[in-house]
């Protein structure tokens, strides 16, 4: 599973790199942009983890260049928020815990439509450094109510995120306006699935696997030089 998942990332950055090397007689398009919007987050643990999805935020700029019909590449740099959402099935309990981290996705963008109305597709690796992280509960972490008796991952409550850089794949959809010839406003759909853990996964350790999975609903304003 490891092996697929590193296949994956390298596959994505061969995909970025050997878009740098094309040219064509296509009319160049530079653009820089800010956005802002919304995560839906949760956390991929193994063994599971009973969850609801984390609302959260995210902003950031970006730096997009065209330099080929239907191609291009960008580079962003975000504040993103992600996390889980505890649920449980019987008692009155929350449970939640946000990580707040810089993310750097590099991406390739395919586009199709007119300099009106495009649609587009972005792909690519991304990168994210954290923060910080809290919580929010309804209970003493510290001193766990009955529930936890039957729980075999209680320890999530009070362990610490021991892997402070993430990484994984990122794909999304959306639909850009161009207003007059040099504004824009964007609406993108992105999904992040990460590749590598937030706890630690060694046999002996609670969690084998613990990836980031984060929903973005994002718009944004282009300029375009």
């Amino acid at each position: 599973m490891k092996l697929l998942r590193y296949i994956l990332l390298l596959s994505a950055v061969v995909t970025l790199q050997t878009g740098w090397a094309q040219r064509s007689d296509y009319e160049p398009e530079f653009t820089v942009g800010v956005k802002g919007g919304t995560t839906l987050s949760r956390v991929s643990f193994t063994p599971t983890v009973t969850q609801a999805l984390l609302l959260g935020y995210t902003g950031g700029v970006s730096v997009r260049y065209i330099e080929e019909k239907y191609f291009g590449l960008i580079a962003e740099v975000n504040f993103t928020q992600a996390g889980w959402n505890e649920t449980f099935d019987t008692d009155p309990y929350t449970y939640s815990h946000t990580l707040n981290y810089v993310t750097v996705p590099f991406l390739t963008h395919f586009f199709f439509g007119n300099r009106v109305v495009r649609g587009f597709i972005n792909a690519g690796p991304q990168i994210g450094f954290l923060l910080g992280d809290s919580y929010k509960s309804s209970f003493d972490v510290n001193n766990l109510p009955e529930f936890s008796q039957k729980s075999k991952v209680k320890e999530i409550y009070t362990m610490d995120i021991a892997h402070k850089i993430d990484y994984g794949i990122m794909a999304g959809a959306g639909i850009e306006f161009r207003i007059r010839k040099s504004h824009g406003i964007v609406l993108e759909g992105r999904y992040y699935y990460g590749l590598g853990d937030i706890f630690k996964n060694r046999k002996k350790d609670v969690f084998s696997a613990s990836h980031n999975q984060i929903i973005t609903i994002s718009l944004g304003y282009l300029y375009h030089f």
